[in-house]
């Protein structure tokens, strides 16, 4: 009896050790796919497919100059896109973009189909007798604040003679967190990974999904919901977006205002609404779809109102780009046919407008 008891207690061993084998393998196999899909999507293996350094002089996060990462290419001075010449060429109109990661364009799929390099494209092709350059001064994560520092130490030394602002979502975060944490219903983190998602990337996207989930019922039952008066965050976002305007017109007299694009429309249904305000709902879990419909209408208008007072272009049509799968990858951020598009709203306004024409004229023909 005890031969067979240890007979049967070693098979029981090793059967437990074969599953617990197996399993592992399949989980490497698993970890393994997921990150060569990420290799190959993005060009990285890790959860961060960009790469940042801070800048002494202003403690801001900048992209590291020169490096590539999959499909993002930074230039030697920082900014994402083609090399710049220094000192500024004569006869060279210079593009500027100020703005976050709808501006950066991580989602497209290269540099090239980022919406700043097709307006510098586009208007290239408009004007073949004139030369532009341009630079991409947006970062991931960047408020008008940001912008603001960025714009007096690292784009006003590159004389830039168009500037082109595009913000909104990421001061809508922070404005709008500041209000939730006073409420008591934000801890100030919208992604606190647990040990097991910071090592491994398919246990990262499993507990961030699943943590979306979450939000996107709260967000549908209307728990932990934020109260907020869209004037008053207006109002706050307005006295930020201003200062910016004010210094952009300082380098350039010829600075131009984007209104936001989302992916979230009045005509969907709840649950399409739901799904298309993904990555908002995530970073403001505490919003209603009402909530982010009022917010984002309040922000609009004040950059309508804010170009109107400052006498600078606005870009508006922000609906002209279809709310799709199409069109963008999540909430807010584009993929190439809705990066196509916003260079189309830019450029149509450029066109059109008296003082970008009389800056050509002034402009010596390219050779």
């Amino acid at each position: 009896m005890s031969r067979k008891l240890t007979r049967d207690t070693t098979k029981l061993r090793l059967g437990i050790a074969a599953a617990f084998v197996s399993i592992l393998i399949l989980v490497v196999l698993l970890e393994t796919a997921v990150r060569v899909r990420q290799w190959v999507k993005y060009g990285t293996a890790t959860t961060s497919v960009q790469s940042f350094t801070v800048d002494q002089q202003t403690g801001l996060r900048v992209p590291k100059p020169g490096t590539k990462t999959g499909r993002i290419q930074v230039n030697s001075l920082g900014f994402r896109g083609p090399e710049l010449e220094m000192p500024k060429p004569q006869g060279t109109v210079r593009l500027a973009f100020l703005g976050g990661s709808t501006t950066w364009c991580a989602e497209v799929s290269s540099n090239e189909m980022t919406w700043p390099h097709l307006v510098w494209k586009e208007l290239k092709t408009l004007y073949p007798e004139v030369r532009f350059d341009y630079l991409n001064a947006a970062v991931p994560g960047y408020s008008v604040g940001e912008s603001l520092l960025t714009l007096e130490h690292r784009v006003k030394p590159l004389s830039p003679d168009v500037i082109v602002i595009y913000h909104a979502t990421n001061d809508l975060s922070y404005i709008t967190r500041k209000l939730a944490r006073a409420q008591g219903i934000f801890s100030g983190r919208t992604e606190d990974p647990s040990w097991l998602a910071q090592w491994s990337l398919t246990w990262f996207l499993i507990e961030k999904n699943l943590e979306l989930n979450e939000r996107q019922n709260k967000a549908k039952e209307g728990t932990a919901q934020l109260l907020f008066q869209s004037t008053e965050i207006a109002q706050e976002f307005s006295e930020q977006l201003e200062p910016l305007v004010d210094a952009s017109r300082s380098v350039t007299p010829l600075v131009a205002l984007a209104t936001f694009s989302h992916k979230f429309r009045n005509e969907q249904t709840l649950e399409e609404q739901l799904q298309a305000m993904n990555t908002s709902i995530y970073y403001m879990p505490y919003m209603t779809p009402q909530g982010l419909f009022d917010a984002f209408d309040a922000f609009n208008a004040v950059i309508r109102e804010t170009a109107k007072r400052r006498q600078v272009l606005l870009i508006g049509g922000e609906n002209r780009i279809p709310g799709d799968d199409q069109h963008f990858n999540d909430s807010v951020h584009f993929k190439d046919a809705g990066s196509q598009a916003m260079a189309v709203r830019v450029t149509e306004t450029l066109k059109q407008s008296s003082q970008f024409q009389d800056l050509l004229k002034m402009v010596p023909s390219s050779p």
